[in-house]
């Protein structure tokens, strides 16, 4: 029987895995947002019809050429209305900048135009995490080990 005034022990800490697995979990989803938002901020947009640069962070670093432009391709096959998509999302800004601008300011407002945005940048990170997902699945042993060596290379120089 246990003692009824001993303190409650402590839950589990979380292993040094999992705490690697969000810190990658994060850095793809900011990577991943820093790309759209980036995209639309700089104004300079796709050429011939696509995106310049999908950065997946510092698993871009750990990925072969070849499998950079696999995932490139492989965007740009499942949003073939980027146009249309980076349209919206400069109306969407263009909500949020007259949403801050508003006289007398609209704290409603503010937040339906963050929302908008961030349901945008969700979808775009659900597809770059899945995509991501898929290629790494797909990957042979060898293929993993070595994208996973440099991967843990490229977070040590991150330190």
């Amino acid at each position: 029987m246990t003692d009824p005034t001993a303190p409650p022990a402590a839950p589990p800490r979380p292993g040094r895995g999992l705490k690697i697995a969000l810190a990658l979990s994060v850095a793809l989803n900011l990577a991943v947002a820093g790309l759209v938002v980036g995209a639309w901020a700089s104004g300079h947009g796709p050429r011939h019809g696509g995106p310049r640069d999908l950065s997946f962070g510092p698993f871009s670093a750990a990925l072969s050429p070849q499998d950079r432009r696999a995932l490139r391709q492989a965007f740009l096959d499942r949003t073939p209305d980027l146009r249309a998509s980076r349209e919206a999302a400069r109306a969407e800004f263009q909500t949020l900048l007259s949403a801050l601008r508003a006289r007398p300011f609209d704290p409603a407002a503010l937040s339906t135009a963050l929302a908008a945005i961030e349901a945008r940048n969700a979808s775009r990170l659900e597809l770059g995490r899945s995509l991501l997902e898929t290629r790494l699945a797909g990957m042979d042993e060898a293929e993993r080990l070595a994208f996973a060596d440099r991967l843990e290379a490229g977070l040590r120089r991150r330190d």
